[in-house]
């Protein structure tokens, strides 16, 4: 066990924690704990990763002291609303990183007054950007379950002393944005604002309230977008997310589309887009 705590509300509600230095995937140990039988509500943490994955099987680059960290959870609701646990996901990590990181999320403007508009959002689908850059992702992932049931699999990763290099998009780390935060430090906070997120969601009675709060902490929505989408480029203005999280694009024919995947681009990375 390394340095790793739960934070006193998921203590309280009975999660439990395997935390490691070094591991291949903390996704891959979660989802071997699903099919050996386990209830969930169990996090697998740890400081570097070895085989890490993001979207699409791309690899996912950690070096030692960024957090990688994966949740099994077994729902009790319909598979077709699992799918929105990524936006309690990313609503809990948002939160969490604020929560840590109070001098990054709120820029302050030179005559000492707040000036709004938030460094730290959450980008469609699963990243969390810092100044327009990522700092964090997540990664939903569902698995059978000899019972018939669905186990969750939910991994979180945040660049905390290193961001990857050699990436098609800005990428930054919490040590570049100049705060002294450890890894421990921000997933007891996510542990804590996940515990409280999931009571929202509530077994996906609670999406529309999810969907919701994850729209108030959103980037780019009214701003241009680009949407590259199984080879094709939807531009247009990032409206909102509906009711099943799907981004809403209205194109430059003032047609509305509804986009279930895709790679979003914002600003000058939407503009060379091809």
């Amino acid at each position: 066990m390394t340095g790793f705590w739960l934070g006193p509300k998921a203590s309280a509600r009975g999660y439990r924690l395997n935390g490691y230095d070094t591991v291949g995937s903390t996704s891959n140990e979660a989802a071997r704990a699903g099919q050996a039988g386990d209830v969930g509500d169990v996090w697998f943490v740890a400081l570097k990763q070895t085989e890490g994955r993001g979207r699409r099987g791309r690899a996912w680059e950690t070096a030692h002291g960024n957090l990688a960290a994966s949740l099994l959870v077994v729902p009790d609701a319909d598979p077709a609303i699992t799918a929105t646990l990524g936006f309690v996901a990313g609503v809990a990590l948002n939160r969490a990183l604020c929560d840590v990181l109070p001098q990054v999320a709120t820029p302050i403007g030179p005559d000492g007054a707040n000036a709004g508009n938030a460094r730290i959002a959450l980008k469609w689908p699963n990243d969390v950007l810092a100044d327009g850059a990522k700092l964090a992702g997540i990664l939903l992932e569902a698995h059978k379950l000899p019972s018939g049931k669905m186990a969750i699999v939910i991994g979180f990763g945040v660049n905390v002393v290193a961001a990857p290099v050699g990436l098609p998009y800005p990428a930054t780390s919490v040590a570049e944005l100049g705060a002294d935060v450890s890894a421990e430090t921000i997933f007891a906070a996510l542990a804590d604002c996940w515990v409280d997120c999931f009571e929202v969601w509530n077994n996906g009675r609670g999406v529309a309230e999810i969907l919701e709060l994850w729209r108030r902490s959103a980037a780019g929505i009214g701003a241009e977008v680009a949407v590259s989408r199984d080879g094709d480029v939807i531009r247009g203005i990032f409206e909102t997310i509906d009711e099943a999280g799907r981004l809403i694009v209205r194109a430059n024919d003032n047609q509305r589309i509804a986009i279930t995947a895709g790679d979003v681009h914002f600003g000058a990375a939407a503009s060379i887009l091809k």
